[in-house]
């Protein structure tokens, strides 16, 4: 059983920088790619980054890919989710999820373990 905790998340304005983390506990974090997600009230939650087992490949939602960097430190046991420009419409709970496969649409269905969020909010 893997537990994940998500931290990191807060109040920026616009065009600013957050850094969201998840640890992870209770397994060998290697043996998954590591997923963030995110989701606003009323709406579906949506796929945002995904990094292979040890890093190699990495693959992004149109929408964040140039603003957003997702890494891993396997000594560590994180996976973190660096995201600049910040937008109002990136305001969401971003949830940290562990698959074991990698792929590049991955489905909420495919999460193996999920951390219980972290809030960003974005002002405009």
């Amino acid at each position: 059983q893997v537990q994940l905790v998500e931290s990191g998340g807060g109040f920026v304005q616009a065009g600013g920088s957050l850094r969201l983390s998840c640890a992870a506990s209770g397994g060998t974090f290697s043996r998954y790619a590591m997923v963030w997600f995110r989701q606003t009230p009323g709406k579906e939650r949506e796929f945002v980054a995904i990094i292979s087992r040890f890093g190699g490949s990495t693959y992004y939602t149109d929408s964040v890919k140039g603003r957003f960097t997702i890494s891993r430190d396997n000594a560590k046991n994180t996976v973190d989710l660096q995201m600049n420009s910040l937008k109002s419409e990136d305001t969401a709970v971003y949830y940290c999820a562990a698959d074991r496969s990698y792929g590049t649409t991955p489905s909420m269905e495919d999460m193996d373990y999920w951390g219980k969020g972290t809030l960003v909010t974005v002002s405009s």
